[in-house]
C-alpha cells in the first residue's frame, strides 16, 4: 500500500505535542485524559488564555470531578505537577519536559484563572484508585468463569438491546474488577442511567466513578443517595423554569458542589435561583453559583441569615444616598405662569354691570 504524505500550512497558531507522548503515554491512557492534556497544552500556547476546572469541566461536558482526575492521573505519570492553595483547591500547574527528568528550575507555570498566589503545598493523599486496564483474553476468561460476571453480561445486553462490543465488556469488568462494584450495585446503576434517559457506558462509567469516590458500595447506598439527588435536582429545575430536558452532567456538578462542597440545604440552593430567575430572567447556573459563593464568603447558610444580609445591604445604600430637602413651589414653578396673569375685581365687576343694565 503507497505511502501516505502529511501536509500543513505553516503558522504561529499551532500547538506542539511531544513525540514521546504520543509514542508512549497516549496508547495506554483514557482518551478522556488525552482530551485535557491537549487542553492544557493548548493554553499553554495561547498567551493570556486562562484556565480553570470549572470552564474546562463545561467545555468538553465533564464533571469537576473528572478534569481533577485526569490531571491527577497525568501528575502520576510526571506529565506535569498540581500545587494546591490553603483551602486545598488546585492553584497551579506546571507542565513538565516529557523527554526529561522534571527539574524545579525548568518548570513553567500555567496558573488556575482568577486563582490567588499561595504557597505550594503537595497533593493531600488520597487512595489510589486503579487505572482502567485492559484485560487479556486469558482475564477475560477466568473472569466470565463466575457465574455473576456471566449473569451481569446477559444482563447489560438485554438493557442495551444491542450484543456487547469488546469495549462494553471491558468496561463492565473495569467496574466488577477494577473499582469493586458489586454485581447487583452494577444493575441497578444500568437501571437508574437508562431511567434517567443516558444509556451510554461513558456516561455510566462517570456515575461508576462517583460512586467509588463517594463509598458507595450497595444498591441501598445508591437509592438513598439518588433520592436525596433527583429531589434536589427537581426543586432546581423547578426554581429556575427548566423544562423538557434533563441536567446535562455539568449542571449536576453545579448542585453537587452546593450541597457537598459549600454545604447549602435545599431551601438556600433554590432561594438563589429564585433571585437569578428575578435578577436576569434566565436560568443561569454561573450566576446562582455567583450568589452561593457569596453567601458562603459571608457566613451566611440560613433564610434568616439572608433576610439579615439583605437588611444590613439596603440599609447601607439608604445611608450611602445624599438627604434631600423637600422642593418648595412657588409661582414660578407652576407651568402656567407662562402665559400673562390677571387679576379681577369681583365687587366692581358687579356693579359695572349693573350700571350697564340701567
Amino acid at each position: 500500500m503507497a505511502e501516505i504524505t502529511l501536509h500543513k500550512k505553516n503558522g504561529t497558531s499551532t500547538t506542539e505535542v511531544p513525540n514521546r507522548f504520543i509514542d508512549e503515554y497516549m496508547t495506554n491512557a483514557n482518551g478522556e485524559f488525552v482530551k485535557i492534556y491537549l487542553y492544557l497544552l493548548r493554553c499553554m500556547n495561547s498567551p493570556g488564555c486562562s484556565f480553570s476546572i470549572s470552564r474546562t469541566a463545561d467545555k468538553f461536558d465533564h464533571t469537576e470531578k473528572d478534569i481533577r482526575r485526569a490531571l491527577t492521573y497525568w501528575e502520576k505519570m510526571n506529565l506535569l505537577r498540581l500545587e494546591y492553595d490553603e483551602d486545598k483547591s488546585i492553584s497551579g500547574i506546571y507542565l513538565l519536559d516529557s523527554d526529561t527528568a522534571p527539574l524545579a528550575d525548568d518548570l513553567v507555570p500555567l496558573k488556575k484563572a482568577d486563582s490567588k498566589k499561595a504557597p505550594a503545598k503537595a497533593a493531600p493523599a488520597k487512595a489510589p484508585r486503579q487505572e482502567k486496564p485492559s484485560y487479556s483474553p486469558n482475564q477475560l476468561a477466568a473472569l466470565k468463569d463466575k457465574e455473576e460476571v456471566r449473569e451481569l453480561l446477559f444482563v447489560a445486553e438485554s438493557y442495551l438491546a444491542r450484543p456487547l462490543s469488546p469495549t462494553d465488556i471491558q468496561s463492565l469488568l473495569y467496574w466488577y474488577d477494577g473499582l469493586g462494584l458489586c454485581a447487583d450495585l452494577i444493575v441497578y446503576l444500568m437501571e437508574y442511567c437508562i431511567a434517567g434517559g443516558h444509556p451510554s457506558l461513558h456516561y455510566m462509567e462517570k456515575v461508576a466513578l462517583n460512586w467509588k469516590d463517594a463509598g458507595i458500595a450497595t444498591v441501598e447506598q445508591a437509592k438513598r443517595n439518588n433520592s436525596s439527588h433527583s429531589k434536589l435536582h427537581y426543586a432546581v429545575m423547578k426554581a429556575l423554569g427548566i423544562q423538557g430536558r434533563s441536567l446535562i452532567p455539568a449542571e449536576a456538578a453545579y448542585i453537587d458542589k452546593w450541597s457537598k462542597e459549600l454545604g447549602f440545604g435545599q431551601d438556600m440552593i433554590t432561594e438563589a435561583c429564585s433571585r437569578t430567575i428575578l435578577n436576569i430572567h434566565q436560568p443561569s447556573f454561573e450566576y446562582t453559583d455567583r450568589i452561593l459563593r457569596s453567601w458562603n464568603k459571608q457566613g451566611v447558610q440560613t433564610p434568616s441569615a439572608v433576610k439579615l444580609a439583605d437588611e444590613s445591604f439596603h440599609a447601607a445604600k439608604t445611608a450611602e444616598k445624599p438627604v434631600k430637602s423637600p422642593a418648595v413651589r412657588t409661582a414660578a414653578a407652576n407651568r402656567f405662569n407662562s402665559f400673562p396673569q390677571r387679576t379681577y375685581n369681583i365687587d366692581q365687576l358687579e356693579a359695572d354691570l349693573l350700571t350697564a343694565a340701567r
